[in-house]
């Protein structure tokens, strides 16, 4: 039994792939059916038919053959096979009495014609079809108008074009689902990609304010070690245990951001929390060691969601990089965290002059050299910044303060909403200084 299926199925998928041999097929079984029916009599309704009681004649067997022939071509031209087909079945009820079962082939051809059109077009043919034939087998047939045969004609046309057409309705209902299938893998393909790209840009701002803040401290350190390293031994000894304690700062966080990237089941996965404004201390301290004073009021710093949290953290570590690289000597930098209703204000304001030569909306190509713009070199910190607010759906303005000094400040929304695309006009104007 299992065999047989099987052999069934490959012979199934054997004539799927190859159309026209299927066609064929069908066209000589069409014929055979053909004519075995033209030699059965039907009789009077009254007895079962009798097989052999008569004979087709030569010009039927000739009709048959031709239209049999025409389901050949019957995907491929299905409206003119069924013109040939539905043409000689009228020429033999006109001229052949009894007729032979030429009408079978077309049946078969408008069956094909309503699976492979629209429903409209099925209706003009069929009832075309159907009333042509059913008006000639009524009209010129010996028999009586209301004989079995001629309503035979017309249930047997009316049957192929309601199949063709519930065919024709399942394989669109088929091919929609499929369509709607295929749309949803692209979706969420897309939507794979477009989760990948955010992670690397949160990934990349983690590491740029990461390195951006040590290697600052570590250069200011460095040259304070290096100027004083022949006349006070001991204050260069103390500079480079900031140094030391900065680039092991800096080792320990790109240690937790790079291990974001392990897969599940990695060794040795980062346990640590992110940082937020729990150690706030220890980075005000890192940069009052540096040589910036740095003055604190913070509020509320332990009641803030956790991606709130980490992005008023960044904020202030990045604005606090910037005053210790671009706002000058003597500079000072205040900074500030309150809970207004719904959401918590980031403020980071400094009272220097910035940089030789460095004026609002310039790049940090316009500033000296060795000042340490390597790292924030395109301007990156203000833009990391404002993405990294915005994607909460909060908002950040930065720019110059009136008197002198520059202004970061950084509205957050408690109930953070992680993962919106970036709405133009949120971040107000930046006054590129940093």
């Amino acid at each position: 039994m299992t065999t047989l299926s099987s052999g069934f199925a490959r012979a199934r998928r054997w004539l799927r792939e190859h159309p026209l041999a299927f066609d064929a097929t069908l066209a000589f079984c069409t014929l055979v059916a053909m004519i075995c029916s033209s030699f059965t009599d039907p009789g009077d309704g009254h007895g079962p038919p009798a097989f052999g009681a008569r004979t087709p004649e030569l010009f039927s067997v000739l009709l048959m053959t031709l239209t049999a022939a025409a389901l050949v071509l019957r995907r491929r031209r299905p409206m003119q096979v069924l013109a040939v087909t539905a043409a000689l079945a009228a020429v033999e009820y006109v001229l052949m009495d009894p007729p032979a079962p030429v009408v079978m082939s077309t049946v078969i051809a408008l069956y094909t014609v309503a699976s492979r059109t629209d429903r409209p077009t099925t209706w003009r043919v069929g009832l075309l079809t159907m009333g042509g034939l059913t008006a000639a087998a009524m009209v010129f047939g010996s028999t009586p108008w209301y004989s079995q045969e001629n309503f035979g004609v017309f249930a047997w046309t009316g049957l192929a074009s309601a199949a063709g057409d519930a065919v024709r309705s399942r394989r669109a209902f088929v091919d929609a689902i499929r369509e709607r299938a295929e749309r949803a893998e692209r979706t969420r393909e897309e939507e794979a990609r477009r989760r990948v790209a955010e992670e690397r840009l949160r990934i990349a701002r983690d590491l740029h304010d990461v390195v951006a803040h040590h290697i600052a401290l570590v250069n200011v350190q460095a040259g304070v070690a290096a100027h004083v390293m022949d006349k006070r031994p001991d204050q260069a000894k103390e500079a480079l245990a900031h140094v030391r304690d900065a680039s092991r700062s800096a080792l320990n966080e790109l240690r937790v951001t790079v291990g974001l990237l392990r897969q599940q089941g990695d060794p040795e996965a980062p346990t640590e929390p992110a940082p937020g404004l729990a150690v706030l201390g220890e980075l005000v301290t890192t940069f009052r060691n540096a040589g910036l004073p740095v003055e604190v009021a913070c509020a509320d710093r332990d009641r803030l969601p956790a991606a709130v949290d980490l992005a008023a953290y960044r904020v202030i570590q990045e604005a606090l990089t910037n005053v210790r690289k671009h706002a000058g000597a003597g500079a000072k930098a205040e900074v500030s965290v309150v809970r207004v209703g719904a959401t918590a204000e980031v403020t980071v304001l400094d009272n220097g002059r910035g940089s030789a030569g460095r004026r609002p909306g310039t790049g940090p190509a316009d500033g000296p050299p060795g000042d340490g713009d390597g790292l924030d070199g395109g301007g990156h910190g203000l833009v990391g910044m404002r993405e990294r607010v915005t994607a909460l759906g909060g908002a950040l303005t930065a720019g110059p303060r009136y008197g002198g000094g520059f202004r970061v400040h950084a509205i957050l929304p408690v109930e953070a909403r992680t993962g919106e695309p970036e709405r133009p006009g949120t971040a107000g104007g930046t006054g590129l200084r940093r």
